[in-house]
């Protein structure tokens, strides 16, 4: 696809076929997610890929209330045979920023205005979806439910100094049977109404 293609299609997909995904996909999009802008080149990021149905099932075991018998949505996500999920380290950006070229001498998180190190994993999670899409699959970007958050961590033995900043699914997509997204709901706001040009507007 151009890429104009790519975001004008890349969309959020709830319901997938069972059809297994090309591995050598998963392999580019996370190549292709390394590749995303990270403040001081600190590569503060990981990525756990769930890609065998034991390892899948296992997740929405860990999240879901009851598995055995979801509702619409769970049953649809649950179908993705790929599951994603890009974690981010402060701890290696406090590191980084403290390294004798960067010129701070200590690791407080106070000097950072927003928290860079989830803004660039979940850059990164973008083009893995962007990527998904490129190739003609579906995929689909939700949060780890905070009650959750321990359990994930527990069961897939995620490393102390990472934590997950979201879910990507990836799989084919398959008629969505009426459990459309928001945006066949609710109107994009038209670009005048979002871009102020020298000074904010009213």
């Amino acid at each position: 696809m151009e890429f104009q293609d790519v975001v004008r299609h890349r969309k959020m997909v709830r319901n997938y076929s069972t059809e297994p995904v090309d591995p050598a996909i998963v392999d580019l999009a996370l190549r292709n997610a390394t590749r995303a802008p990270n403040a001081g080149f600190s590569q503060g990021w990981a990525f756990l890929v769930l890609d065998t149905p034991e390892d899948v099932r296992r997740y929405w075991e860990v999240t879901a209330e009851n598995i055995d018998e979801p509702d619409a949505w769970l049953a649809g996500m649950m179908k993705a045979p790929v599951v994603i999920l890009p974690c981010s380290s402060k701890a290696a950006y406090l590191r980084r920023y403290a390294e004798s070229d960067k010129g701070w001498t200590d690791q407080d998180e106070a000097r950072w205005p927003k928290p860079f190190w989830d803004m660039d994993t979940a850059m990164a999670a973008l083009l893995i979806l962007q990527t998904a899409t490129d190739h003609g699959l579906a995929s689909c970007f939700i949060g780890v439910p905070t009650p959750r958050q321990d359990a994930v961590r527990e069961a897939f033995g995620i490393h102390e100094d990472f934590d997950p900043v979201g879910v990507v699914t990836i799989g084919h997509p398959v008629p969505d049977e009426g459990a459309a997204g928001s945006p066949s709901r609710r109107a994009r706001k038209p670009l005048e109404e979002l871009v102020h040009r020298g000074r904010w507007g009213h």
